[in-house]
């Protein structure tokens, strides 16, 4: 991971290289040798970047490449930042200002000019010094051993090391015995560690499976390793079963000669079992794949792999995927024990600091079953050695030779990944242990830190989703929580994946965590997390702090004791690009921010600030201004002198009961938004004064993904249609009325934005906008307070990719049809406040991928939904505040409809009842009137979470 710092650099040197200011003779081609030379060597760190630990010479040369592109950085930054107060107000088509410009400009240029020739001598120096990289002609050839000399799993763990093998050791089996005669492929996969491959492996070699598959073959793949040798070994495998050496002409056939008489050879033969094991690329699989000819005979292909994406392309079609899950915690500390202590028996005094230690191992068995080895040989009596191993996870894991077969397993995915996303995964470090981290935070951040590569077609912030779909198929981060549309929203690295990752972290520099008072401080500071910080961290002597990005976690009250204004006056942070302050007690705007000119990405969110000042528009390279859940309710004229803003988040929630129409808060602006071309994100801004020329200037952001407008007037209905067709781009469009009676008048749309995903319209509605029913793209449709005498269902339930609904005071009916087929792709229906509503009938095949079905406050409503027994993969039914007629009849014991919920997992009915929710479980409901002796469970909500969107 030792390319980024130079690949930032290169970037820059680019912009320096075309940048009109005239620069000092000769520095043009000084800059223009550095870039070359910068290039050349990023090429072999990247080339050579899992050597650089084994080799001592290397590393220092590799800190030294690192230390001088960072020192051309600062130069740049420093020339750029000196240049900020001559650019504004300079009139570039002025002569006369040109030449002014130049002479004001004469210091910088030459401070610049000074700073790069010296850096140019260092460039030639290390240039000189470069160490001969052991093995660079034969790199793949080592990194090949390396792979095969730590080929996983199999070597680490055996069938008693994984817990629970039984129940996935016999779904496997079941998918190779099913009667399907067409050859199949089951692809397992997960995280490095799992036990992938001994699964596998204890499958393969079961006696019946090698009796029901009489030709079988164990092919072990590696990330480098050539198709012509995986052919010829597949060759010779297969011979072997016959006991039989394989015909000699294999020695000069090449590719296409060998698949030829592979495939031959199965096809001519009875069922067969192939496995491949450790499958690293697409191309591997499309290489092999061919050869293993469908004799219609029940064949199948196994293969491993800890990417879902092989996975799932592998078996498509005709196939299964199946996803070899993490330990649960009670099978974890079973394993833990039985490898720990001879007699499977915790220690009492040990067992709080055993399951923090097994907390970190987060149920990969791999890692138990190490850790475990480690601690097997530390005395029982002494605590402390316990409680060091707990707290230094990371140097244990470094330091410790039993630990280093575990430690090469799981870095095999780090090497492994392209240049583009080490960065990315190393700044997951950055935020607090086992913190859940919101996918467009990270997003955001990413590109404000310069790691997402511009793509043809696609926006930063699409490539940088790409990245993290990326790293989530190659199993180096978790889904934490999905949105009800499929999303992910929160992710996490794995606790032991992010020891390493954390150590190649500080390794190179990367990032500073600060957690303690008294920790080592590297040399040089460029990128700052200061989590729960007790003291002034920019108060170190011996530290260099040229800061690109702070963040700050759980400051709380200690702001008494750590100076923002302190923070942004010192002489380090100047230089900032990314300041993230979110949770911080602020009141109030700090001043000092405005003079962080680079600053490109800004979070306020969840603070009490209430004003933002004109003078925000120094912060001309800013890009995301975050106020989230803050004070703000109006922005100044000035925003829109930021012309490069791209995500304006501005608003909050003020919630007084579970459903109000008030309850979300956006924010007012006098200037001409229009001006903002760049922006992505706008939500929410408050239209109802001045709304007719806002709607006009809306129309002129035509790069907007994401729009939200609240105290939308009935008169501005035309305006903001036709500003909506422009929108060409448009994924998310939210609009709240004035008041809950405004009519909101958005009919008159000719051409919707062909990609909307997410609508949300709070407000009357006089008839259902029919362009709705042609965004084919929708997955989430939020209704509230339509008030609509036709059955909106008509228009929604031919949405191929609606995942969520939610209807809120919609309807004035008394019946809402499901008819057959529709709403294929469904997973989650919410009604509330339907007062007329009286029946509901579900047809057979209608909603049949629905998931969670919750009703609320329907007065009405009475009967049970009659075909509700045809929902099959229906999870879960909430009753909130519904009839008690309707939830007797689905009590289990004598409700008459209890038989069309029977298979349904859960069935609850909640009230809403001194402030606070009543939770009663229909499984063991009894008598409503003597609820107090059948109370399951209270809890208080402030809003269900359907709401929330």
């Amino acid at each position: 991971m030792a390319d980024s710092s130079v690949s930032f650099l290169l970037d820059k040197l680019s912009w320096l290289l075309q940048e009109e200011v005239i620069l000092q003779k000769g520095v043009r081609e000084d800059v223009q040798y550095i870039k070359d030379e910068l290039k050349r060597h990023n090429a072999i760190l990247t080339r050579d970047d899992a050597l650089e630990d084994k080799d001592p010479e290397l590393k220092v040369w590799v800190k030294r490449v690192r230390d001088i592109a960072q020192d051309m950085e600062d130069a740049i930054d420093e020339y750029n930042l000196r240049l900020v107060d001559h650019r504004q107000g300079n009139n570039k088509n002025s002569s006369f200002h040109k030449v002014a410009f130049d002479i004001k400009t004469m210091k910088p240029r030459h401070r610049i000019a000074s700073d790069i020739k010296k850096i140019k001598s260092k460039v030639e120096a290390i240039t000189q010094g470069r160490p001969m990289i052991s093995g660079v002609g034969s790199s793949s050839s080592q990194r090949r051993s390396s792979r095969l000399d730590s080929q996983g799993d199999a070597l680490l763990l055996d069938e008693a090391d994984l817990v629970g093998i039984d129940q996935p050791k016999k779904q496997l089996c079941d998918l190779l015995f099913n009667d399907e005669p067409k050859r199949e492929v089951i692809s397992i996969y997960g995280m490095g560690g799992l036990g992938k491959t001994t699964l596998a492996k204890q499958v393969y070699d079961d006696p019946k499976v090698k009796k029901h598959f009489r030709i079988h073959a164990w092919v072990n793949l590696s990330q480098s390793i050539k198709m012509e040798e995986i052919l010829k070994d597949l060759v010779q495998k297969l011979h072997n079963v016959f006991g039989k050496p394989a015909p000699e002409s294999i020695g000069t056939m090449n590719n296409d000669d060998l698949k030829k008489f592979i495939q031959n050879f199965l096809q001519r033969s009875q069922k067969y079992l192939i496995v491949l094991d450790d499958v690293w690329h697409v191309k591997v699989w499309d290489g092999l794949n061919h050869a293993f000819p469908n004799n219609n005979r029940g064949s199948r292909v196994m293969l491993t792999t800890r990417k879902r994406d092989i996975a799932l392309y592998s078996c498509a079609g005709l196939g299964k995927d199946f996803h070899l899950e993490f330990l649960p915690e009670k099978e974890a500390w079973s394993l833990f024990c039985r490898k720990t202590f001879q007699d499977n028996s915790c220690p009492p005094h040990l067992e709080e600091v055993c399951r923090n230690i097994l907390k970190l191992c987060g149920g990969l068995p791999l890692a138990i079953v190490a850790i475990s080895g480690a601690l097997a040989t530390k005395e029982r009596s002494n605590i402390e050695e316990w409680q060091i191993v707990c707290r230094s996870f990371g140097s244990e894991i470094e330091g410790n030779d039993k630990l280093e077969d575990m430690n090469k397993v799981i870095s095999l995915s780090l090497n492994e990944l392209p240049s583009y996303l080490k960065s990315c995964l190393m700044y997951l470090t950055i935020f607090p242990e086992f913190h859940a981290m919101e996918t467009w935070r990270l997003i955001r951040l990413w590109i404000a830190e310069g790691f997402v590569n511009g793509e043809d077609g696609k926006t930063l912030e699409e490539v940088a989703d790409s990245y993290l779909k990326e790293l989530l198929d190659r199993s180096l981060i978790q889904v934490v929580e999905k949105t009800s549309d499929g999303r992910m929203k929160t992710c996490r690295m794995h606790g032991l994946l992010r020891e390493i990752v954390n150590s190649k972290s500080r390794d190179q520099n990367f990032a500073t965590i600060v957690k303690e008072q008294d920790m080592v401080w590297p040399e040089r500071v460029r990128r700052l997390s200061v989590i729960n910080p007790s003291h002034n961290v920019l108060q170190q002597n011996t530290t260099t702090f040229h800061l690109r990005s702070l963040l700050m976690f759980g400051l709380s009250d200690l702001l008494n004791q750590f100076s923002l204004h302190e923070l942004c006056s010192s002489n380090g942070v100047q230089f900032l690009n990314v300041l993230d302050l979110q949770d911080a007690p602020l009141d109030d705007f700090p001043a000092e921010i405005v003079n962080l000119y680079l600053l490109k990405y800004l979070s306020l969110k969840n603070t009490k600030v209430k004003n933002i000042p004109g003078s925000i528009k120094r912060l001309q390279n800013l890009e995301t201004l975050d106020l989230k859940h803050t004070s703000v309710t109006e922005l100044p004229v000035e925003i829109a002198e930021l012309k490069r803003l791209r995500h304006l988040l501005v608003y909050r929630y003020e919630i007084e009961s579970y459903a109000k129409f008030h309850s979300r808060h956006g924010f007012k602006v006098a200037a001409p938004i229009g001006n903002m071309l760049s922006l992505q994100k706008l939500c929410f801004i408050e239209v109802d004064q001045g709304s007719a020329a806002l709607m006009v200037e809306l129309g002129k952001l035509t790069q907007l993904r994401r729009l939200g407008i609240r105290k939308m007037r009935k008169e501005d209905g035309a305006a903001l249609c036709s500003s909506i067709e422009k929108m060409i781009h448009l994924r998310s469009l939210s609009i709240f009325a004035i008041e809950e009676d405004e009519v909101i008048d958005i009919h008159d749309i000719s051409n919707p934005p062909r990609y909307l995903q997410q609508l949300y319209l709070s407000g009357r509605l006089e008839k259902f906008p029919q362009w709705i029913n042609s965004c084919k793209n929708l997955a989430r449709v939020f209704l509230k307070w339509s008030k609509l005498e036709e059955d909106p269902l008509v228009y929604l339930q031919g949405l191929p990719n609606l995942r969520h609904l939610e209807l809120l005071q919609v309807y004035v009916g008394e019946m809402l049809h499901f008819n057959a087929k529709g709403f294929p792709s469904l997973k989650v229906l919410g009604l509330d406040y339907l007062e007329g509503l009286k029946y509901m009938t579900i047809e057979e095949g209608a909603m049949q991928g629905l998931k969670k079905l919750v009703m609320q406050r329907c007065s009405s409503f009475k009967n049970v939904p009659v075909g509700i027994e045809h929902l099959a993969k229906l999870k879960a039914i909430e009753f909130f505040d519904m009839p008690d007629e309707l939830i007797m009849d689905l009590r289990p014991n004598g409700g008459k409809d209890f038989w069309r919920v029977q298979n349904v997992p859960t069935v609850y009915s909640t009230y809403w009842r001194n402030d606070g929710w009543d939770v009663y479980s229909l499984e063991t409901f009894g008598d409503i009137e003597s609820d107090v002796d059948h109370r399951i469970a209270m809890r208080t909500l402030q809003l269900p979470t359907l709401w929330k969107a």
